[in-house]
């Protein structure tokens, strides 16, 4: 062989792939959400239909075109009506009570919000339409309320023999973990629609199909599924634009601390809202900052380090007032884990501030009386675990049936 075919091969040989499907992997193409999806099959899944969209201020394709607009405007959809969720039709609102409003060209279409008079749309508002729609991203934690306004919905569906279709996307913080205590089923409540986990790992069409199965088994339900989304995926790998769901969610990281840390705000604690990064600090007048960092750092938490921080909320919880705590910052997101780090938290708390620290409420959000106990007595973190892993296998096992992505 001349050296020149010799050099000719090599080269050639040196370009190949070293295994199929290399660039994908390497480049995977970038997640088409439930409206992408949509759009690109002419709206064939809502061909004749009158339609309610159940959405707000982050229903929008991947050109950034609202999904109000692109069924208004679809020759073969019939637009009736908008219903908007906690934190109105903008994402903007924090506020307890929402009124129904007008959207869109002219009269505009009717905004019918289901955090006001009703967190379910009624009767009246479904005047005129045959088929729901709903398209919110959601962010992965059972007691944030977007997948309580779809339960709702999908009970007035079948109630009044609608269709109901959901335009999925991703779980911004991943479908494979799923994590902490599964709701009581006598705790039902606006932030805790069913009987899940904490931190449930899956996609709002996957909880309708879960919800469809357990809660409205006549609804006539369809989902058109996100493509190129895999469940090990966050959301900054998704290729998504992040638009905040609600005014305080407002990056990845405060996603993926929400559900332990969330689980504290019902609490005389502040967990940031009214600072520039909501979640991701927590304190108290009357907490010892440095003495809490150091507490979790002996706990060799996976994944996050801590800082001793003061801050003073200009809204919401210690409005106005110097708060002493500590500030979270994930190194690692794959090994972060949201719910024991929310638990060693309210440990701590009950053990070392006992007098000033109000358990009592932490109770709304958690929901599960078992964890409850073991935390309320300052039991040992395999013990609160031991409290609700029961359950949590249980949750899985019915997940399982559900789950629509690899």
């Amino acid at each position: 062989m001349s050296r020149t075919l010799f050099l000719f091969l090599f080269l050639c040989f040196a370009s190949w792939p070293l295994h199929a499907g290399g660039d994908e992997l390497s480049n995977p193409p970038a997640v088409l959400t439930g409206i992408d999806v949509l759009v690109d099959e002419g709206f064939a899944a809502l061909d004749g239909a009158r339609v309610g969209l159940i959405t707000n201020h982050t229903g929008v394709d991947k050109r950034g075109i609202s999904t109000i607009r692109l069924l208004d405007t679809a020759q073969n959809v019939d637009l009736i009506a908008v219903f908007s969720p906690e934190h109105g039709l903008e994402g903007k609102l924090d506020i307890p009570h929402i009124a129904d409003g007008r959207t869109g060209r002219g009269a505009g279409i009717p905004v019918f919000s289901l955090y006001g008079d009703s967190r379910k749309p009624t009767r009246a508002m479904l005047e005129g339409i045959d088929t729901l729609v709903f398209d919110i991203q959601d962010i992965g934690t059972r007691f944030y309320t977007y997948i309580s306004t779809m339960g709702n919905a999908m009970e007035a569906a079948e109630d009044n023999g609608l269709r109901f279709v959901v335009l999925d996307r991703p779980n911004p913080i991943g479908g494979t973990a799923v994590a902490g205590p599964v709701l009581d089923g006598d705790k039902r409540s606006f932030v805790g629609y069913h009987d899940i986990a904490v931190r449930h790992g899956m996609t709002v069409a996957e909880l309708a199909e879960l919800f469809r199965s357990e809660r409205t088994p006549a609804l006539d339900l369809e989902l058109v599924l996100a493509r190129h989304w895999r469940r090990d995926q966050l959301f900054d790998e998704t290729g998504l634009r992040w638009i905040d769901p609600s005014p305080n969610m407002r990056s990845l990281d405060a996603a993926l601390l929400y559900p332990g840390v969330g689980l504290l705000e019902t609490t005389n604690l502040s967990v940031g809202r009214g600072t520039a990064t909501p979640f991701e600090v927590m304190g108290a007048p009357w907490i010892d900052g440095r003495r809490l960092a150091a507490s979790l750092d002996a706990l060799e938490l996976p994944g996050v380090r801590f800082e001793p921080v003061r801050f003073t909320p200009e809204a919401s919880k210690f409005a106005g007032e110097e708060c002493l705590g500590v500030r979270f910052h994930i190194e690692d997101r794959q090994r972060f884990e949201p719910l024991g780090l929310g638990f060693a938290i309210a440990r701590i708390l009950r053990l070392d501030y006992g007098e000033q620290w109000d358990f009592a409420p932490y109770m709304r959000l958690l929901g599960h009386d078992g964890t409850f106990a073991a935390l309320e007595r300052g039991a040992s973190r395999t013990e609160i675990e031991a409290a609700y892993v029961d359950g949590l296998e249980a949750f899985k096992a019915r997940r399982r049936d559900h789950l629509l992505y690899r």
